[in-house]
């Protein structure tokens, strides 16, 4: 299954609820990367879809159509929403470890890593680190499943061997469930063998 996109957006309320009365601002935002999702804006009354970075529709209620969308400028955005920005927290750092095949054992480069997602942890005192096993389409989905837990607790005993809290970690293994590379059954895809860390 690929990976659901993520787009970003601001929804400002002038008042409190939505359908209560009071406006509501919903700005598309670009992603880190630049990428721009879509937002769907419905009420009762009508829709407006926001399909362009900067895009803002307002909002008076459900029983009132969306505003048709217009474009806000960087710099007017900075302006208005710059406290949203600084209260936002930090988008998080995400590591690719890549295995042998069959095996729970690191690639060369994917060792060479290690240092990294230490540095990582370290800067932002991370709370939460997120440590999920994958695998390629050889074998049996059972025996998938329980491999790519195995590399993710072997991920997650490299780190604890370095000091990371075992209570900062969560550890989870979908199997050869959610490929990177999309593959027919039984093809040993190098990408897929691998363990995501993710460092909040």
């Amino acid at each position: 299954m690929a990976a659901a996109p993520v787009f970003m957006f601001i929804v400002f309320t002038v008042g409190v609820l939505l359908g209560s009365g009071h406006e509501s601002q919903v700005i598309l935002l670009p992603d880190p990367d630049g990428s721009v999702g879509v937002v769907e804006v419905s009420t009762d009354a009508g829709r407006a879809v926001l399909s362009e970075a900067g895009q803002m529709t307002k909002v008076g209620g459900l029983a009132a159509a969306p505003s048709a969308p217009v474009k806000v400028s960087e710099a007017q955005i900075e302006q208005e929403f710059s406290s949203l920005f600084t209260a936002e927290p930090p988008q998080p750092d995400k590591f690719l470890l890549y295995f042998e095949q069959n095996s729970t054992q690191l690639t060369a480069e994917s060792k060479q890593l290690l240092p990294q997602i230490l540095d990582s942890i370290t800067a932002r005192q991370a709370y939460a680190i997120g440590i999920y096993g994958h695998s390629d389409r050889t074998g049996s989905d059972e025996y998938n499943l329980k491999l790519s837990l195995q590399r993710a607790e072997a991920v997650r005993d490299l780190l604890s061997e370095r000091n990371v809290s075992l209570q900062a970690m969560d550890v989870d293994s979908h199997g050869e469930g959610n490929p990177f590379i999309p593959t027919a059954d039984g093809v040993a895809e190098p990408r897929n063998r691998r363990v995501e860390v993710i460092v909040r």
